[in-house]
């Protein structure tokens, strides 16, 4: 039996309802300056909740369903009474003149209750998309494309922006936004109303950590369980290695990034003397933090960091540059050195028994770490020398100038925040900051890049070659060829996508020079965010050739040709080996 046979008239129906209710919310945020229409939502709005729920009861106790669909149902009629009961709560302790003003004042309460219910329905479409359709790397590059294109639809609505945005600013903010890069045609901070600029969090939250994701956390929370292409799918997508244990981990991931992000925002709330921006320091800090730990470099100053209000707190930047190198490093580096201090700690503590803890940190863990220590520390030291008679020069302490260098090092490996004057920089400089750029953050991280431990492997392949060795080997053990390979694959994509950016951009915008052309199209295809200056004023093409370079460096090209040229069918054969001169 098919999907659409499986599929009853009532499902229909709730989805119809479904799409008819999300069209009235988003109506309703978007258009709030139709006033002499508010009488209709007291008609529409209960109508169409009321509806949604009497459906979901006939599903629920008259038609014959499968568990699971019941289990679906039970849990959204429970978020519906919900939200309607704390609806009914705020309208009697806040009860104005009328009902009926009260509930128009009120009514944000449940709408946006309702965008989590409209979350855990996403969750169970995917899971039947799952059963319809199963490539892992086209259902990535497809969800992050679908929600760009949502992102825009919704950057469009009147009262995102203050004076309007066009399809095209839209989607390249969109686009930024979700590949976490934080390259911007328009001001955040003044050009978007705070409606938008939640708009632009959400974006870069589901971004960073990823649609299916927070889905499959969404599912795997409320059904207690996966389906085995579930498991499969998220298994190739946060690189983990045991199947069994998958769906618990898209749960720690998910809970880990709160968390991180939930503490970054208390200390960057703490470290503000003043208000620096139009916003509460709340929602600042939450912004501020969700952007660090996403790699986004989004910012509600229209300076970003360099703005005086924060340039000199260095307290703060210190607390964005820890979010960035978590961010960056990905949650299984993160959980690994966990459990190595973890049983460290037993060791310390314990006389006998002690945990052996020699191999807990993995050889992955190792490269990344070493690779990312160093990164920061050659960047750092690069930028306090090469620095100290331009962006260097107004700040007094050395602790200043070392914090300062610091951050453009780290926030240089796709973060995109700034807290100098980018056109500033050096020469010199500039160049190692696009090597920086390029490498990038981890793999399975938010950040981007060819990723850490490809630079490693392909600079270690060289020693290894340069030594007349078959293999890379890392102390006791050896690097799969595989590996190898796919380094080489992603550094090779990587710089012809960046080389024919450039050579687009130099065509539709030869007023620019190459070094801003190229340090714009490292920045876009990084996912970085940082740029000398030439966003705002790239031709309508020239935007498209930096959200081509945002969108393909955030999914990984190498990910969508596997997942257009891969054939499921392996050759049983292999032809004869003929050796190919390279000198």
């Amino acid at each position: 039996m098919t999907l659409w046979e499986k599929t009853k008239p009532a499902d229909i129906i709730v989805g119809f309802l479904d799409i008819g209710l999300l069209a009235f919310l988003i109506f309703d945020f978007g258009y709030k300056e139709f006033t002499s229409i508010f009488h209709y939502k007291l008609i529409v709005f209960p109508a169409l909740l009321l509806a949604l729920i009497g459906f979901n009861l006939y599903k629920l106790f008259i038609s014959n369903q499968e568990a699971e669909n019941n289990r679906n149902n039970k849990i959204s009629l429970f978020i519906l009474l919900f939200l309607i009961l704390l609806e009914a709560v705020f309208i009697i302790f806040n009860y104005k003149t009328s009902l009926s003003e009260t509930f128009l004042s009120t009514r944000y309460v449940i709408e946006y209750g309702l965008l989590f219910y409209f979350f855990f329905r996403l969750s169970f479409l995917l899971r039947k998309i799952y059963t319809i359709y199963f490539n892992p790397a086209i259902l990535f590059v497809g969800s992050f494309a679908i929600i760009a294109l949502a992102g825009t639809f919704m950057l469009q609505l009147p009262s995102s922006t203050t004076y309007g945005i066009s399809f095209t600013d839209a989607l390249f903010t969109a686009t930024s936004a979700t590949a976490v890069t934080g390259l911007i045609v328009m001001d955040t901070a003044k050009d978007f109303t705070p409606m938008g600029q939640t708009i632009i969090m959400v974006l870069f939250q589901i971004g960073g950590l990823g649609m299916l994701t927070f889905t499959s956390f969404f599912a795997y929370f409320f059904k207690s369980g996966a389906s085995f292409k579930e498991s499969l799918y998220m298994k190739d997508i946060i690189g983990h290695d045991k199947l069994n244990s998958v769906m618990k981990t898209v749960m720690q991931i998910v809970l880990f990034s709160f968390i991180l992000e939930g503490i970054g925002a208390l200390l960057i709330y703490n470290s503000l003397t003043s208000n620096p921006s139009n916003h509460s320091n709340a929602f600042f800090a939450i912004f501020h933090a969700i952007s660090a730990y996403c790699n986004a470099g989004f910012s509600l100053l229209s300076d970003n960091m360099h703005d005086p209000s924060v340039r000199f707190n260095y307290y703060m930047q210190w607390v964005i540059m820890a979010l960035i190198i978590f961010g960056g490093l990905g949650y299984h580096i993160a959980y690994n050195i966990i459990q190595y201090f973890k049983k460290l700690m037993i060791n310390i503590f314990r006389k006998k028994n002690r945990v052996f803890i020699s191999r807990v940190i993995n050889l992955n863990t190792k490269i990344v770490l070493y690779t990312t220590i160093i990164l920061i520390v050659a960047g750092t030291t690069f930028f306090f020398i090469s620095e100290q008679q331009t962006n260097l020069l107004g700040h007094d302490t050395t602790f200043g100038k070392f914090t300062t260098a610091m951050f453009s090092s780290v926030t240089a490996r796709t973060a995109g925040f700034n807290t100098v004057d980018m056109t500033n920089f050096t020469i010199p400089g500039i160049l190692f900051m696009i090597f920086l750029m390029w490498v990038g953050a981890s793999p399975a991280s938010t950040g981007g890049g060819i990723k850490t431990s490809t630079f490693a492997l392909a600079t270690l392949n060289i020693f290894a070659i340069a030594r007349n060795k078959k293999y890379i080997e890392i102390g006791t053990r050896r690097i799969a060829t595989e590996a190898v390979n796919r380094a080489f694959a992603i550094i090779t994509i990587s710089l012809a996508s960046i080389g024919l950016g450039i050579l687009l951009l130099l065509i539709f915008d030869p007023e620019f020079t190459l070094i801003q052309i190229a340090f714009e199209a490292f920045s876009a295809f990084g996912t970085v965010g940082l740029t000398m200056g030439i966003t705002p004023d790239l031709s309508e093409p020239g935007k498209y050739v930096i959200i081509f370079l945002m969108f393909f460096g955030r999914i990984g090209l190498l990910n969508l040709m596997i997942g257009i040229l891969k054939s499921m069918n392996k050759p049983e054969y292999t032809y004869p080996e003929e050796n190919i001169l390279i000198n």
